[in-house]
Parts: C-alpha cells; sequence; structure tokens
C-alpha cells in the first residue's frame, strides 16, 4: 500500500490563510478530497494523511468530516491548544474519532524554545494516554527545541516534518546534520520526506539538490523511520505531485523493493495505525 503521509485540504480564507503569500497564489483557493482522489489515482497511491494547517479545533473537525466522507482519507493530524488547562479533555473528545490519529501546532510559526516551554511539553505528554502521535513542524532554529522535547517525552512518538525544513536554497547543511543526528537517536522519532521543493529554488530545482539530506535522513533515521508526503497542495508552488514523488522514488531505486514498500507507505501504515 502506498501512503501519502503529509497533505493538506481547505476552504480558501484570505483572512485564516493569510500564510499564503502572493507569490504562492495558485493555491489560493479550495482544495479537497474530490480534487486529490485523481491525483492519487494517477500516481499509484492509496490513500492520505491530512494535517492541519490553521490553529483551530474547528479545522480538526472539518478534516475527520473528510476522512468520514471520502475513503482516500485514512487519518487526520489534528490541532488543539496543547496549553490548555483543559487539553486532557479536548484529547479526550477527539479521540472519539477513529479518525484522528496524532495531533500538530505550527511550531515554525512560534518563538524558537516553544517546543521547551512547560504547558507545551506537559500538553503534547497528554498524547501518550490517548495512543495518540505528535507531528514536529519547525525550522533549523528549532531544532534544539525539538531535541529537548523529544527527550523529555519518550511515551510520545514523534515525526518531524518537511525533514525539518533545511536551508536547501543555501545548500547548509552541517548544522542541520548534527540536530538531526542527535534527534534521531530517539527511537520514538521518525521522520517525513517531504515539504523539500518548497525549500529550494521553486523555479530551477533538480533531484540533485535533495539527495545530500535525504542521505542524512536515511543515515540516521534507516528506512523503517522514514514516510513518504507530498505536501500537497503546498507543494504545487514549486513542483506537482508526480514531480514530488519521482524525487523520493528516485533516490530509493538501489535501495530495493521492501525499502520502498515502507518508505513509500507501510511506515506511515504502521506510525499512524492507519
Amino acid at each position: 500500500m502506498t501512503i501519502d503521509a503529509h497533505q493538506h485540504f481547505w476552504h480558501y480564507d484570505p483572512i485564516r490563510d493569510s500564510w499564503i503569500t502572493d507569490d504562492m497564489a495558485m493555491i489560493r483557493r479550495d482544495f479537497l478530497p474530490a480534487d486529490l482522489e485523481p491525483i492519487l489515482a494517477g500516481n499509484g497511491v492509496n490513500g492520505c494523511v491530512a494535517v492541519q494547517a490553521s490553529q483551530s479545533e474547528e479545522e480538526t473537525q472539518f478534516l475527520v468530516s473528510m476522512a468520514q466522507n471520502y475513503d482516500i482519507v485514512k487519518g487526520v493530524v489534528g490541532w488543539v491548544d496543547l496549553q490548555s488547562p483543559t487539553v486532557s479533555d479536548r484529547l479526550e473528545h477527539f479521540a472519539q474519532h477513529v479518525e484522528i490519529k496524532g495531533f500538530r501546532h505550527v511550531a515554525q510559526a512560534e518563538p524558537d524554545d516553544f517546543l521547551t516551554w512547560p504547558a507545551v511539553v506537559e500538553g503534547i505528554r497528554q498524547l501518550a494516554s490517548f495512543n495518540l502521535t505528535y507531528d514536529i513542524l519547525i525550522y533549523p532554529s528549532q531544532l534544539k527545541a525539538a531535541l529537548h522535547l523529544v527527550r523529555a517525552v519518550p511515551e510520545v512518538n514523534f515525526v518531524i516534518d518537511h525533514l525539518a525544513k533545511p536551508y536547501i536554497t543555501k545548500q547548509e547543511i552541517s548544522r542541520w546534520s548534527n540536530f538531526m543526528t542527535q534527534i534521531a537517536k530517539n527511537q520514538n522519532v521518525s521522520c517525513k520526506l517531504s515539504g523539500m521543493v518548497t525549500e529550494a529554488d521553486w523555479q530551477n530545482w533538480s533531484k540533485k539538490d535533495f539527495f545530500p539530506y535525504l542521505d542524512v535522513a536515511f543515515e540516521q533515521f534507516g528506512p523503517d523511520r522514514l514516510l513518504f508526503g507530498s505536501d500537497w497542495p503546498v507543494c504545487l508552488v514549486a513542483a506537482n505531485y508526480t514531480q514530488v514523488k519521482n524525487v523520493v522514488e528516485d533516490y530509493l531505486l538501489p535501495w530495493g523493493d521492501e525499502v520502498r514498500a515502507n518508505v513509500m507507505g507501510m511506515n506511515a501504515v504502521r506510525f499512524y495505525g492507519l
């Protein structure tokens, strides 16, 4: 089974979705499962995990409804206020939906030490009681905080989104690589091979731009803790779905069928309990 471990749906709202800047104008519209279905079918992908893009429980409920109505949506990574004193109650509420597999906060928009804040750490710790995962969305400057988090909460299974967004356009790798190496030593952490094209030169990237970063991911996490994700529709500012999938599949060619099957789907099935 081939699974896209990371994509988004939304009814476009210019205020809520103000993060979609002028140079991303092509994604200033609705993106729904009916739009993705033929794309997945054309690329031999069996299903996907829908990940939150805005900080609201309303969006989480919207994604749950998408999963309930479309077979391609195999799971949801939603949002709750992790710092709320009632976070446990909200998790209990959402855990009633089998479609919910984990939660995420757009930590990349927060201060660099956000993931070390005691209320945040304790909120994330609550996920373990409900067998829910946490997606880490950060920039490289926040890797130190992420390392603190995964060490502090070994009972939660984490996945780093988009390889922590390394500075591919600048070809910077050493500091990012050092932190990813430390994070990967924690067996409760996986990593998504996603979001790479939007960290490269949108108009002039090539597959070889990504291979040094993929080398680090494979060396440190190994093929059993890596998950393919498209980051559709955000990826469309730099590449179409097939191009994004081909980057990972071309890299995987020397690894053989078993590794390909795991990275392109079965690791996501196991991580999220799909």
